[in-house]
């Protein structure tokens, strides 16, 4: 009796404590759902708690469902939404339920108006080094369960609209080489040449030489291995090494897929090699993945993904890079459904490759990377990430097109051998 004196508690005390506890924890966990979903007004998404709890952004119906599975999801979720979201589905915390790509879809254009981050600065060589390793070094076993036969890792061209990714990817090339102005005999600078799939494109059926720039060993090892097997390793040259320490004069640059990771503060380097390479004449063509507006790049992606990437804005490039080296727009185009596209392709063969990859990679690795591309994919279709094709040339510079017929014309390209 003095024991419930003291502790102020019936015999059944305890027990009713633990009660109260678990109330008042599910009314926080309720009231906490209810600030997230706040959030994501007018999204067309629900949101389920690991105790069956649902509440809806929308009165319309959801494309589907995110589901917290405890307490410290819905919590980091709650605090640092653009981040926590990629960390707990990674980790298994977080599940979605229904369209996934419509999930992030409805999520996008529900929070397009919220506040901008500041961006974080960090590109010298050395750190480019790094970040882009991170990425492209992952191995090359994992990229070809999911690209095409050429390894090509930037948007495809679809045209027609119901190309194979192959054809897509074949047309994009030939689409840079004519905005490029590639003749027979020209030298052709590469900026960042990916597996080497353009580079040798270019030689190949624009009768052109190339020198490539790439900071990645795996790939750069995989380019020369091809350039060898094709017989264009003394048409094609690839460099381990960084876009500043190019060498030479060229007729044409060309950069496909490297832009976002050159970040804003070595635009004018960037600016300075294109203006010291090219010849008087010369050509170019940028093609990077953008913004409507000055905004960084996915908190998530760009910690786990793609370290130091910034989506530029076309503005920005033609203040950072262009304008200030006397270099003129020739062209400039938007394909952003195209790229949505090539995401969906590249997922849906991710997809189709899950048991191949689950026997060579852990489940948290392949979460990460599958929430890559669904993410990807409705950022273009939503309209958060553009992909812009910028061709120039030096101001003043007559021999440019006189009309864009000639980037659509049927005809193949020229063989490249005379």
């Amino acid at each position: 009796m003095s024991t419930n004196l003291v502790s102020g508690t019936s015999p059944a005390g305890p027990v009713e404590a633990r009660d109260a506890t678990r109330s008042r924890a599910a009314a926080f966990d309720r009231w906490l759902l209810g600030r997230v979903v706040l959030g994501f007004q007018s999204a067309r998404v629900r949101f389920r708690l690991w105790d069956g709890t649902e509440m809806s952004a929308s009165d319309a119906a959801p494309v589907g469902t995110v589901v917290f599975k405890d307490r410290r999801a819905l919590l980091a979720f709650a605090r640092d939404p653009e981040l926590q979201f990629g960390e707990g589905y990674a980790a298994g915390r977080i599940d979605l339920i229904g369209d996934f790509v419509g999930i992030h879809e409805e999520a996008i254009r529900a929070r397009s108006g919220a506040p901008e981050r500041g961006r974080r600065l960090r590109h010298s060589s050395g750190s480019s080094r790094e970040d882009a390793r991170h990425h492209y070094d992952v191995g090359n076993d994992f990229y070809e369960l999911w690209l095409d036969r050429e390894m090509v890792y930037t948007c495809a061209y679809f045209d027609p609209p119901d190309a194979t990714l192959e054809e897509a990817q074949r047309a994009k090339m030939e689409y840079v080489c004519r905005k490029a102005g590639l003749r027979p005999g020209m030298a052709v600078l590469e900026a960042g040449c990916g597996w080497g799939a353009l580079a040798l494109f270019m030689a190949r059926h624009h009768g052109v030489t190339v020198k490539a720039y790439n900071v990645s060993k795996e790939q750069v090892r995989w380019a020369r291995r091809r350039a060898r097997e094709e017989g264009l390793d003394g048409r094609v040259e690839f460099l381990e090494a960084d876009y500043r320490a190019a060498q030479g004069t060229f007729d044409a640059f060309v950069s496909v897929g490297m832009l976002e990771h050159v970040g804003p503060e070595n635009y004018p380097a960037l600016g300075d090699v294109i203006a010291r390479t090219l010849t008087p004449t010369g050509r170019g063509l940028l093609h990077f993945i953008g913004r409507d507006r000055p905004e960084p790049l996915n908190a998530w992606i760009e910690k786990r993904i793609f370290p130091g990437a910034y989506p530029p804005t076309v503005a920005e490039v033609l203040e950072g890079v262009l304008q200030p080296k006397g270099l003129s727009v020739l062209d400039v185009e938007n394909l952003r459904l195209h790229y949505a596209k090539t995401v969906h392709a590249w997922r849906t063969r991710f997809e189709a490759a899950a048991a191949k990859l689950s026997s060579r990679f852990d489940e948290s690795f392949l979460r990460a990377w599958h929430l890559y591309l669904v993410g990807a994919e409705a950022a273009f279709l939503a309209g958060s990430l553009q992909l812009f094709q910028i061709a120039f040339a030096r101001s003043g510079v007559n021999d440019v097109p006189w009309a864009r017929a000639a980037l659509y014309a049927p005809s193949a390209p020229a063989d490249g051998n005379g």
